[in-house]
């Protein structure tokens, strides 16, 4: 390296490092630490390899840039800022304030250039690792000899707490599996954490542990030196067979002569004394906040005009495939774009009461797969649990190296991986993804569930099993609480479908949402297709009349999901009784709280206080709409291994049961 560009490659670095820990010291609040740490390989990475437009961050053969270790965001900024997105000094400057284009993590839609919500250590990995798997897949269907529309990479960040999270471990083990050639982590090695030294808990062989996974690694011995580090990228980037790994040997707060190589210097500002001593010992100016030198930014400005000429030659291929292959490409917009091709929903299968009975699951693969032959976008899978879930697409194949252009996805036993890997697919546009386990098993991705609802991405969640009519797999397999705990997280859409007809409405309702995700939560056990002869309202409004009376009701009855069935059949013996019973399914509280007072008013009439609520779950949250004179029958206990009929019925779930506790509400005998 010759002195000149030594220099040079010093004083862009330096502007990345000061500018986080200034904005960190101004804020009073941050972690200046890991992006002194690696702003050597940010600055090799986003000057000399990342393939992307500043001017245009949704390009969609952009390379995509995931920092997992999402508390070291001024280190993004910094980068977002320098290279031409659109975020200013004074962005910059408001770090970490209110309504500032700068929170503390990074935030998806939030920040021009932020690919994906983090912070939650070890997602990002599982993110990109998503993002990677689309890319082959887009690659695979759509490049044609000599037309090559999909062929980025896809880099993410992390850091020893990214290392220790499961999620990471089940993300990287799939990718291993997988082979994502054009997937690169590059692994800040600073072996700092929190508490201390990372060998207090984590003293593992890394690099081992990612060979055993089928990654190559690369160990980059000084994480300062600019030319190892882009001599490793170099290397990563050769092969075609393989993950990649870069080992950086870095050191956290880098510079700082009292902080460097220790804990405090994670989550805490560096001080004022401290910076100025850190910025002398850098050679820069001691007194200079926010100094960007002319020199550096023209360094990062050449992102610009590079970004530019590679979109332009991308569009200029894109053009001649679009008139070679114009099937492909309208269906390449469809999916890049979010659009649900013409005619997806059309031919989907119809349900009757005198059909046989169905479990819910059964009719969802019946639903999902009609879908998925005029929906070329939509791909998934499930933890293992496909022939149990019905999740399996019997239009395409597995999607595995060899076959990337397969639909049908083998997360294997990884239910937190397989929700952040979904959130990945979809953020990197082209696809719709759904994944598929058990509602008991729900608990093991709620953290990636929970950071998609915050992203709002239309993501499809199946959750089978859905009661303790489980059965003889007993408590363990039994839920109980899921459908309550998934109810309270904001912008997840849950539908609890009745039978197979509601479910056909869950899923084009689910598909049709684009702001949030939603969870389908199916049966095991058959149940009858309802007669809606006299319904009134739709699955779409969240709840409807299904049966109603004459004049005004004396009760009303409702539920969701399987238990629907029971409290129609009960309506009936009551009708024997004197008693005029309303009957409403409300397969989703979310949906339902969407529609107007009126439309609400008309379902739950006002002035019928006496109200009968069944849930094959706890209480929690019915109280609102069965009022102070209402009955919620429930399940307050875990589950019991026996036959699912069993079950339910030991548990209060039967005809009888409903219509013993409504006529005791109604002040009358049996």
């Amino acid at each position: 390296m010759t002195e000149t560009r030594k220099t040079r490659d010093d004083l862009c670095i330096n502007t990345i490092r000061t500018l986080s820990m200034d904005a960190v010291q101004k804020a009073n609040s941050g972690h200046p630490g890991a992006p002194m740490g690696l702003a050597p390989a940010a600055y090799v990475l986003w000057t000399r390899h990342l393939k992307h437009n500043p001017k245009n961050s949704a390009w969609p053969d952009r390379d995509r840039f995931v920092l997992s270790g999402g508390h070291a965001s001024m280190l993004l900024y910094s980068l977002l800022h320098l290279t031409g997105y659109g975020l200013s000094l004074d962005d910059i400057k408001n770090f970490r304030q209110w309504g500032s284009k700068t929170p503390g993590h990074p935030e998806y839609k939030h920040t021009n250039g932020v690919e994906v919500t983090t912070g939650p250590l070890g997602q990002g990995v599982a993110n990109a690792v998503g993002m990677a798997m689309t890319e082959r897949h887009l690659a695979a269907v759509y490049n044609k000899p000599g037309h090559d529309i999909v062929d980025h990479y896809t880099y993410v960040m992390c850091g020893d707490g990214d290392m220790m999270e499961g999620i990471a471990s089940e993300a990287v083990s799939l990718a291993g599996h997988l082979a994502l050639s054009k997937l690169i982590c590059l692994y800040d090695d600073n072996k700092i954490s929190i508490e201390g030294s990372t060998d207090i808990a984590f003293t593992e062989d890394v690099q081992a542990r990612f060979n055993a996974y089928g990654w190559n690694t690369i160990k980059v011995e000084n994480g300062n030196d600019p030319d190892q580090i882009d001599a490793a990228l170099n290397k990563a980037k050769s092969q075609n067979e393989k993950p990649s790994l870069l080992l950086l040997r870095t050191h956290i707060a880098f510079g700082s002569p009292n902080m460097q190589d220790s804990p405090d210097a994670h989550g805490s500002p560096l001080g004022d004394e401290e910076i100025r001593l850190t910025k002398k010992n850098l050679g820069w100016p001691e007194d200079a906040s926010f100094l960007i030198p002319e020199e550096a930014a023209s360094v990062f400005r050449a992102c610009i005009d590079k970004g530019a000429e590679q979109e332009n030659q991308w569009q200029k291929t894109f053009n001649t495939y679009s008139k070679a292959f114009p099937e492909l490409t309208n269906q390449w917009v469809d999916g890049i774009s979010g659009f649900l091709t013409f005619g997806w929903d059309q031919n989907l299968p119809e349900f009757k009461p005198e059909d046989s009975a169905m479990a819910t699951r059964a009719a969802s693969g019946k639903v999902l797969n009609a879908i998925a032959e005029k929906l070329p976008c939509l791909i998934g899978g499930s933890a293992d649990l496909a022939p149990s879930n019905k999740t399996y697409l019997t239009c395409s194949h597995e999607f595995q190296k060899t076959s990337y252009d397969g639909r049908n996805i083998r997360f294997g036993v990884r239910e937190h991986a397989m929700g952040a890997i979904m959130a990945g697919m979809f953020v990197h546009g082209g696809v719709r993804p759904y994944g598929g386990t058990f509602l008991a098993f729900a608990d093991y991705m709620r953290p990636a569930i929970r950071v998609a609802s915050l992203m709002g991405l239309p993501l499809i969640y199946v959750f089978t099993h859905d009661s303790v009519a489980v059965g003889e797999d007993g408590p363990t397999h039994q839920p109980v609480e899921h459908l309550a705990s998934l109810r309270t997280i904001p912008g997840l859409t849950v539908i609890r479908p009745a039978d197979a007809t509601e479910t056909r409405d869950a899923w084009t309702i689910a598909l049709r949402l684009t702001d949030g995700p939603s969870a389908l939560l199916m049966s095991r056990q058959k149940l009858p297709i309802l007669d809606r002869s006299q319904a009134e309202g739709s699955v779409r409004s969240g709840a409807y009349i299904l049966k109603n009376t004459e004049g005004t009701p004396d009760v009303i009855l409702m539920a969701s999901g399987s238990e629907v069935h029971l409290i129609d059949q009960a309506a009936d013996v009551l009708a024997t009784k004197g008693i005029k019973a309303r009957v409403v399914s409300m397969p989703s509280w979310e949906l339902f709280e969407m529609n107007q007072d009126n439309y609400k008013e008309w379902i739950l009439l006002p002035n019928v206080k006496k109200r009968v609520a069944v849930e094959a779950g706890i209480a929690m949250g019915w109280e609102k709409y069965v009022g102070d004179d209402g009955v919620i029958i429930s399940i307050e206990k875990y589950g019991t291994s026996a036959p699912g009929s069993k079950v339910l019925k030991e548990y209060g779930f039967s005809v009888d049961n409903v219509v013993e506790k409504t006529l005791a509400l109604m002040g009358k005998e049996k």
